[in-house]
């Protein structure tokens, strides 16, 4: 069984005859077989009711052992056992009712029972209460009210539990009016901090959105007798739920509700899915459905509030109040819906009504979706105008379009009017920095392109090339999806009724929706070799140039926080302008990047003194830090900052007429958390001048991580990013000193590193150093393929090389 919560317990305990009893029975072959026996998938329901049994069994036992008595006292239940839905490490959820009086025997009762199975290290949740104080708890607390709506008897007066348990139910529907608000307050709260376990790559099943939760949240909405809740497409998804929720419990060996991505190959064997990416929308498809059933349940509850108010004073039947819109639609109460003589099978009126509730931030009558579901024909290619305007009018419309899409996209009816669209459908992500499965992204990215719409020629083109970005990830394995959705997106477009020139626009968009976010981030501003590949991406027009910027934007926005942060988005924009610059004709200065200060390099260039400045920026600082170059000044630099604490998060190194010009951003916010300005420069001038001890720090700062997991880097040559310089690309693991040793494994193989472009993003570095020899002059292929060797030995390597002397 499981392990106990740890709390206090006499010293006495489990000692007396019930206590030894129970231990012997919850460790019995017989409980512990249930539940952890020869795993059947398709038997989850089955299985959970053996679980319950058994445990039940063992639970009268004790109760009988312990003298309980036959009435006025009885051992009751909430929770996932009142459910019968225990899994193999789920809690007991136990409630000691009793009609009061008698609190010695009570209290004495109640140690028989709860010591016993803390000593058979059961995982345990406990209350003794009288019905009435069943009622008080559930009358102040939220949560206890909705939980003991389930209160089941186990052992004892079963008439005692049944009163109380039709007590609470009865004082839950006459102040449903009260509570309602209450408790969609709650469901909101929830989705905030768990989000929706349907678009989450590792959902919470318990409290995300579409998880159990929601479905105690739908229980306690229909019992307010105010809605319904749905009559079918609940039960199924939920009991698949609960059959991940098993295996995670068994695989992870523990209480786990997350679906952590290392635990997701396990849980998809055991369950018998062909891979995780199976399993992943096998839960992304559950929790849509029962998030769907919350929603619209919760919905039905928020309109009925009021109109009972109103006939219950005004005493008389009203007509309902809509307004006619075009189209044969009406807006009735929020909703969009069909006049009673629109025909749903007519070819456009879906998109009409989605269209004219993103419009006006209304949502779609779920009577009208089910009636879509069922009638709205395909729509033939090409589009007719009529058609494709109402889809663009959708998609424009911002956030509005979210719940309008989920609902026609839940209901079948967008891989209808788009079949494509089943490509990417719960398509789960395999890259960290993204938060949802591909479908939601796209349409994530959809709504962050609104802020954009005004600053480009074509916005039809944007929203377009945004819902079909990832398109590819859907076929060929995700492999190379840029290039395999290119002409997926073509033909979508033109399946759209566009011309063949706008055609070519999105195809060309897709294909190269991650070209300036690569170049920005990993290539050097300054080589012609990184312009040249701009402008061979955009086909040498300012238009598309302006559209994939926006595009870029708007895919790094939807994809989460880590892959679109001030930092970024001043790397794209500043090659962006520079090679906008270069299309109209403008003069490119041979220094043009944002992060380099002429200012500060040419003053260095005076004196010879390294100088260093602090900028305080969004999120963070950045130290400019100038010097003239040498071997090996990046490590030092690198170095000097770990060994100060300084974590690194993003740099670029740049050299100007013989000075180093490095901006390193790094998490710290003020002043106050760094070393003193001007002693980090005394330091860099004895670096100069061939004093490491202060690099010692490095050491030990590498030592406390060396038992970190070691991954595999991936260190290449990129080929034709320059015509002056090798340029190499590390990706690996981050790690404290992982720049530092970068940095002195180039110097020992004798490279100069003419610049750096370093990031981090969900844990792991990607730094590209673009190597010169010392003269500047380009690497030969062997001195290249050794420094590929070099950095990768630093790369792998679990602690920082010894600082050389």
């Amino acid at each position: 069984m499981v392990r106990s919560r740890g709390r206090s317990r006499p010293r006495a305990y489990g000692r007396a005859r019930a206590g030894r009893a129970l231990k012997r029975d919850l460790t019995s072959e017989r409980l512990n077989v249930a539940i952890r026996s020869a795993w059947v998938p398709t038997a989850g329901p089955d299985r959970r009711r053996s679980i319950t049994c058994c445990v039940e069994s063992a639970l009268v036992e004790l109760y009988a052992d312990a003298g309980g008595p036959a009435s006025g006292t009885a051992l009751a239940c909430v929770g996932s056992l009142a459910r019968r839905e225990l899994g193999p490490r789920s809690d007991l959820d136990l409630v000691l009712v009793h009609a009061g009086g008698q609190q010695a025997a009570v209290n004495g009762l109640a140690e028989k029972l709860w010591y016993p199975l803390w000593d058979a290290g059961v995982k345990l949740d406990h209350s003794v209460r009288t019905p009435a104080e069943c009622a008080e708890v559930a009358g102040r607390e939220l949560s206890a009210g909705v939980g003991l709506l389930d209160l089941r008897v186990i052992a004892g007066d079963a008439e005692l539990v049944a009163g109380a348990r039709s007590a609470l139910l009865g004082s839950w529907r006459n102040n449903a009016r009260k509570r309602l608000p209450e408790l969609l307050s709650s469901l909101d709260e929830r989705l905030a901090l768990a989000g929706d376990a349907a678009y989450l790559l590792e959902p919470d099943l318990k409290e995300a959105r579409g998880g159990f939760r929601d479905m105690t949240m739908l229980r306690a909405l229909a019992a307010t007798w105010l809605t319904d809740r749905p009559h079918s497409g609940v039960e199924e998804p939920y009991d698949r739920l609960l059959d991940v929720r098993d295996a995670l419990h068994v695989t992870s060996g523990r209480a786990l509700d997350r679906l952590l991505a290392g635990e997701v190959a396990d849980v998809a064997d055991l369950l018998g899915f062909a891979d995780t990416d199976a399993l992943r929308r096998e839960v992304s498809m559950a929790a849509r459905r029962i998030g769907q059933a919350v929603y619209l349940t919760s919905r039905a509850a928020r309109q009925v509030l009021p109109q009972r108010r109103v006939l219950s004073f005004v005493r008389r039947e009203r007509r309902p109040e809509f307004s006619r819109a075009d189209h044969g639609l009406i807006v009735h109460a929020g909703e969009v819906g069909l006049d009673k003589d629109t025909d749903p099978r007519g070819p456009y009126v879906g998109l009409q009504a989605g269209a004219l509730a993103a419009e006006r931030g209304l949502l779609l009558s779920p009577v009208t979706v089910a009636n879509l579901t069922t009638h709205a024909p395909a729509i033939p290619a090409p589009w007719p105008d009529e058609a494709r305007e109402a889809l663009l009018r959708m998609l424009a419309a911002g956030e509005n379009v979210l719940p309008v899409w989920e609902d026609l996209d839940l209901s079948g009816i967008v891989a209808r009017w788009l079949p494509a669209w089943e490509l990417i459908s719960a398509r789960p992500q395999h890259n960290p920095v993204h938060i949802y499965t591909v479908d939601r992204h796209s349409i994530q990215t959809v709504v962050e392109a609104h802020r954009g719409l005004t600053q480009v020629e074509r916005p039809d083109l944007l929203l377009l090339a945004c819902l079909f970005h990832d398109i590819g990830k859907g076929a060929n394995g995700g492999v190379a999806h840029a290039a395999v959705g290119a002409p997926i997106a073509r033909d979508l477009v033109e399946q759209l009724g566009l011309g063949a020139d706008d055609a070519d626009v999105v195809e060309r968009l897709v294909r190269e929706h991650l070209t300036l976010v690569e170049l920005a981030t990993r290539r050097d501003h300054t080589d012609p070799a990184t312009h040249e590949a701009l402008v061979k991406a955009v086909d040498g027009r300012t238009e598309i140039l302006n559209l994939l910027r926006r595009l870029t934007e708007a895919d790094a926005r939807a994809a989460g926080p880590a892959a679109w942060t001030p930092w970024r988005a001043q790397l794209i924009n500043d090659l962006a302008n520079q090679v906008e610059g270069l299309l109209v004709g403008e003069p490119l200065d041979p220094h043009g990047t944002e992060f380099v200060d002429l200012g500060l390099a040419r003053s260095v260039g005076l004196d010879g003194v390294p100088r260093i400045r602090l900028e305080t920026k969004p999120g963070g600082s950045q130290l400019l830090c100038a010097a003239t170059d040498r071997l090996g000044l990046f490590s030092d630099t690198a170095g000097l900052l770990v060994a100060h604490g300084i974590s690194v998060r993003s740099a670029v190194l740049h050299t100007v007429e013989g000075v180093s010009v490095n901006t390193w951003r790094t998490d710290k916010v003020s002043a106050k958390e760094l070393p003193d300005l001007a002693f980090l420069v005394k330091e860099l001038q004895r670096l100069e001048a061939g004093d490491r001890s202060m690099l010692a720090g490095v050491q030990r700062r590498e030592a406390r991580a060396q038992n970190a997991v070691a991954s595999e880097p991936h260190v290449a040559v990129v080929p034709d990013a320059s015509g002056t310089a090798a340029v190499i690309e590390v990706r690996t693991a981050d790690r404290a000193g992982l720049l530092y040793a970068l940095g002195q494994a180039v110097t020992a193989e004798q490279l100069s590193i003419r610049s750096a472009h370093v990031a981090t993003l969900a844990g792991q570095a990607i730094d590209t150093f673009y190597l010169t020899e010392p003269d500047g002059s380009l690497p030969s292929t062997d001195r290249t393929a050794a420094a590929v060797r070099s950095l990768t030995a630093a790369a792998a390597a679990r602690r920082a090389p010894t600082p050389t002397p």
